[in-house]
């Protein structure tokens, strides 16, 4: 594990660096409020998007580090952001080998017992993945935009995002955040997710094991999902999931009305940290 140096700005410290996990380097930043105790309280660890990555959260994290008071974690998938590609080719596996596999390890070596996971789009899917798997040590989740089938809206979607890759300056913006993984992070998604082999990935028989606390966000105007997304993993997990349909909100729920989900996840950690 590489150590980063730590520096502060203003009242949170930021502390950056790389960690070595299935032989691939993964880049992290951690962040905590020095006025709070974080050795007793769970670290909150946002996952980013399938086209995302640290820098593309912009300062979300660290607001929602500043209302909850809790140590916060943003880190780059391998070939995302500011870790290297050095991902095997990617399979219809890939997102329960990053909760099962990588995300475990990584709360290991930054020694983290309890954690919250704030996931979105496929950071969510993520999310509810690993709480399934490591019931012991997720202490809560939410999700935004998660997926745990794949539904023809979805499909369509994407087809409509490949389509405008050029014209809407897509390849521009994920050079500017991925550099010259940008295209192949594209490509990998769209292509992944168009697969027959995809076409009938289904997460839902691991809800039932989920024993956490769970906030369920999507915008109503998600053109990647319809709120059966939201019906079933709220069925799934039970009595402990509560869903959060936003009016007028696309596919990024922390962007289109940030208010809105910074009170909303506030609230539903106030009893968990």
């Amino acid at each position: 594990m590489n150590e980063g140096l730590s520096a502060t700005t203003g009242p949170l410290a930021i502390q950056e660096g790389t960690l070595t996990i299935r032989h691939q380097r993964v880049f992290y930043r951690r962040m905590i409020y020095p006025r709070f105790t974080p050795d007793t309280k769970p670290h909150l660890v946002f996952l980013h998007e399938a086209l995302g990555c640290t820098a593309m959260w912009h300062d979300f994290p660290a607001k929602v580090a500043c209302d909850t008071g809790l140590p916060t974690i943003v880190y780059d998938r391998s070939g995302y952001g500011r870790s290297p590609d050095q991902r095997p080719p990617r399979g219809k596996d890939y997102l329960h080998l990053e909760a099962e596999k990588v995300l475990p390890r990584l709360l290991e070596y930054l020694q983290i017992e309890r954690a919250i996971l704030i996931g979105h789009s496929d950071g969510g899917s993520i999310a509810l993945l690993a709480a399934a798997a490591c019931p012991d040590r997720i202490a809560g989740i939410v999700t935004e935009a998660a997926h745990v089938f794949v539904e023809s809206l979805t499909l369509e979607g994407i087809r409509k995002t490949v389509a405008a890759y050029e014209a809407r300056q897509i390849k521009q913006r994920l050079e500017r955040y991925h550099g010259a993984k940008g295209r192949n992070l594209f490509f990998a998604w769209a292509d992944t997710w168009q697969s027959a082999s995809f076409r009938n990935w289904n997460i839902e028989n691991c809800l039932g094991l989920i024993q956490c606390p769970a906030l369920i966000i999507q915008g109503r105007e998600d053109p990647y999902g319809s709120i059966r997304q939201v019906e079933s993993i709220v069925t799934g997990i039970g009595a402990q999931a509560t869903p959060m349909l936003i009016p007028a909100c696309g596919h990024n729920p922390h962007r289109d009305a940030p208010e809105s989900v910074r009170k909303a996840i506030a609230a539903f950690l106030a009893p968990l940290g």
